[in-house]
């Protein structure tokens, strides 16, 4: 094998990879899309764009053939279900460009090519592996401390991980815990509102709770969009971000019409009432909701290491 060229395409992936790491992560949808992007040119290189580029400018296989492609190179299909991301598809995109969609790799045989692929598709699947080896949640809890720090430490630990998961899903437990009558719809975090048609991430009679790591004008326009239809929207976000959620409905101009509440103080306030109403203590309270929590969570997801564990 030619070492120019070994050494090339390893450059090229490792600038990559640089270059798809955002907040100090690579995503799994990224990864994955690596993985596809190479095992198009290993069945065919170079590729011609419409090959392996939908109109809709998604690399092909990357949605309902992703399971399938993982585990050819022994990776579990719990990893990721399909790349949904635009950004995902626009990574792949760009490493096909950076190995001129094959044409870098052309002066080498068949077999030279074949082990090159194989190694640059090993070095990302080996970060799918680490991935997979991520821990839980696990939090020692002080339980001398409010309810409130408790619900802060978890939403702060998940910070760098979740992506906005964990708060969606422990909102969820919140109102399963409270509305016990009444079923709470479940859905992964990451299905936005726009594109499955509902009104917000919860509905439960006229109020419609959206849950937010991060608020955006995007949520605010919903928000916007669902009192003037009767509805009643509630925004949670963590209790660092309230300011600018309120700053962001003012521009909107709907921040009189606009319930928002932290994270923090909205399951806190419910783990007070019921430990109250069922004399129990807070910390049982607590363990019961991340019980739900981790139910409802292994039921839409397949990032399990966003389990927790309280102690």
């Amino acid at each position: 094998m030619t070492d120019n060229i070994k050494q090339e395409s390893y450059q090229i992936l490792n600038d990559w990879i640089v270059s798809c790491t955002r907040s100090g992560n690579i995503s799994r949808n990224t990864v994955a899309m690596g993985i596809v992007v190479f095992d198009h040119l290993r069945r065919k290189c170079p590729a011609a764009r419409d090959e392996v580029i939908s109109q809709g400018g998604e690399v092909k296989g990357a949605r309902s053939g992703l399971r399938n492609i993982l585990e050819v190179y022994s990776i579990p299909r719990t990893y990721l279900k399909e790349v949904t991301t635009r950004q995902g598809h626009q990574d792949g995109q760009r490493l096909f460009e950076a190995f001129g969609w094959g044409h870098k790799l052309a002066d080498l045989t068949q077999a030279e090519r074949e082990q090159l692929l194989l190694e640059l598709i090993e070095d990302l699947s080996n970060r799918a592996t680490e991935w997979l080896k991520r821990q839980n949640l696990k939090l020692d809890l002080d339980r001398r401390q409010a309810p409130t720090t408790w619900i802060n430490l978890i939403v702060e630990n998940a910070k760098q991980r979740s992506g906005g998961v964990v708060e969606q899903h422990l909102v969820g437990a919140k109102l399963e815990s409270r509305f016990k009558h009444v079923m709470v719809s479940n859905h992964p975090a990451h299905a936005g509102d726009r594109q499955t048609a509902r009104a917000g991430d919860f509905t439960i009679a006229k109020l419609v709770y959206h849950v937010t790591a991060t608020p955006s004008r995007n949520v605010i326009q919903k928000c916007a969009e669902n009192i003037k239809v009767g509805l009643q929207p509630i925004l949670l976000v963590p209790g660092e971000q309230e300011y600018r959620a309120k700053s962001l409905a003012q521009d909107e101009g709907i921040d009189k019409d606009l319930a928002i509440v932290s994270i923090e103080a909205f399951v806190a306030l419910n783990i007070m009432e019921l430990a109250t109403e069922e004399n129990k203590d807070f910390f049982a309270i607590l363990q019961e909701i991340v019980h739900i929590y981790n139910r409802r969570l292994a039921e839409v997801e397949t990032d399990l290491s966003l389990q927790i564990e309280v102690r």
